[in-house]
């Protein structure tokens, strides 16, 4: 099946609100890789072991999946906005007192602090991009992907630059950035209402009685296991300096933009959503287990580590598009529901390594992760058909819409209306 054509729309024409979004994202997504090359820095100077040092990814990603669940309930009753405000704020807060800790626990407590943030501004900036960017809804993904990837990508890199001075510098460096995008988002986006419904808590858990959503959330924390292995785990046995760690982990960066940006999109078109998934979740599974083979020669290790940034690229844009395209649901309770359970895995799969390499080696994480994300595949395979389906409405309203021709400004908006009420009527199964 040949993937569809998302229109000739550039991703990257929007309007100045969505781009102060998108900025914030790219902080955001920051915090994921942002402590990868100060890890040992900070596991030497605290005396922290690496299993502890660990938590760190785990208090924050187990946290950010925990409060995706309020996620939706908060913003039906401030409103998108407010809700974007409140997570960037919590950022600024915690990321700040997170650099002025002086202990393991007391920064593992406060990285739990950014992961509520983290979740409030995750969820619903996606939708906030989904509603206000031009161009469609897969170009809303490109560019939402696009902040991920640079975020990753710059992350280690500003980590690395700044940990090289202290491990603090890193914490107070996002904390300054998300004032920024703070400021710019109270400035440039406009007021949002609240939602004349109001959420209920058990929505996206509600959500997840659905088949294709469920799959394709338990899709992604098979794949997520493998991918903050790699993040949580890999730069301990590098034996690197902090500037150093930043530089190997910003050129995988730099892939996982590239490839979520470019490589995504165009695999789709050319193979479709459920084959460029099968294929990549394999070679990530066949990267993974290399780097359990070779963990302990630090070429062949970076260098796999590296090319694994093209996968995850890949990955990140096309499981996204996947689970918006099968979710019956409002597309904020399916991101929500989605990131619940892709972050839980992300959340364990560092603290697991630490310590099974501590009651084993440290080769036994990475073959477990290899394994898992060739689960993610037999996972995939039980909605094939459901994902092959979804593709499909895709591309005949993609066809009947450029057959159409532009629309006017009424018939858009008459339209668009008409998504919002089938939406509301199909969000009525998980509610």
């Amino acid at each position: 099946m040949s993937g569809t054509s998302t229109g000739a729309a550039s991703p990257f024409k929007q309007p100045k609100a969505v781009f102060a979004v998108a900025f914030a994202c790219v902080v955001s997504f920051m915090g994921i890789g942002l402590v990868d090359p100060i890890l040992p820095a900070i596991s030497h100077q605290l005396k922290a072991s690496p299993s502890e040092v660990t938590l760190l990814f785990t208090s924050y990603l187990v946290v950010t999946a925990v409060a995706m669940l309020i996620t939706n309930w908060v913003s039906s009753r401030i409103g998108a906005k407010r809700t974007l405000i409140a997570g960037l704020v919590l950022i600024v807060i915690f990321a700040g007192l997170a650099g002025s800790s002086n202990s393991i626990g007391t920064i593992i407590g406060f990285r739990a602090g950014w992961g509520v943030g983290n979740a409030l501004f995750i969820a619903t900036s996606l939708a906030v991009i989904v509603a206000s960017a031009s161009g469609g809804f897969a170009g809303a993904i490109v560019l939402y992907e696009t902040a991920l990837g640079l975020g990753i990508a710059v992350g280690p890199l500003l980590g690395g630059t700044l940990g090289s001075i202290s491990w603090r510098g890193p914490f107070y460096g996002v904390s300054v950035l998300m004032a920024i995008a703070l400021v710019a988002t109270v400035v440039l986006v406009e007021k949002t209402p609240v939602p004349a419904k109001k959420t209920s808590l058990s929505a996206p858990i509600k959500a997840l009685r659905h088949r294709g959503l469920l799959t394709m959330a338990l899709t992604a924390l098979c794949y997520n296991w493998g991918f903050f292995t790699i993040l949580g785990y890999a730069p301990f046995p590098m034996n690197l300096s902090p500037i150093e760690l930043g530089l190997v982990f910003f050129g995988w960066g730099i892939m996982v933009a590239l490839f979520a940006v470019f490589g995504a999109p165009w695999l789709q078109q050319r193979f479709g959503i459920a084959r460029t998934m099968y294929v990549n979740l394999g070679v990530f599974a066949l990267l993974t287990l290399g780097i359990a083979i070779w963990v302990l020669n630090r070429p062949a290790l970076i260098a796999l580590v590296i090319v694994s940034g093209i996968v995850c690229g890949v990955n990140n844009t096309v499981t996204t598009q996947a689970v918006m395209l099968v979710s019956p649901v409002e597309k904020p309770v399916a991101s929500a529901a989605y990131g619940f359970v892709r972050f839980i895995g992300g959340g364990l799969a560092p603290f697991v390594a630490g310590r099974l390499v501590v009651d084993l080696n440290i080769h036994v994480p990475f073959y477990i992760a290899a394994g898992v994300v060739a689960f993610g595949i037999v996972i995939l395979a039980t909605a094939h058909k459901l994902l092959g389906e979804a593709e499909a409405a895709q591309a005949a309203a993609a066809e009947a819409a450029a057959a159409a021709g532009p629309a006017s400004p009424a018939a858009e908006a008459e339209r668009e209306l008409e998504a919002e009420e089938r939406a509301e009527a199909l969000s009525g199964d998980a509610d």
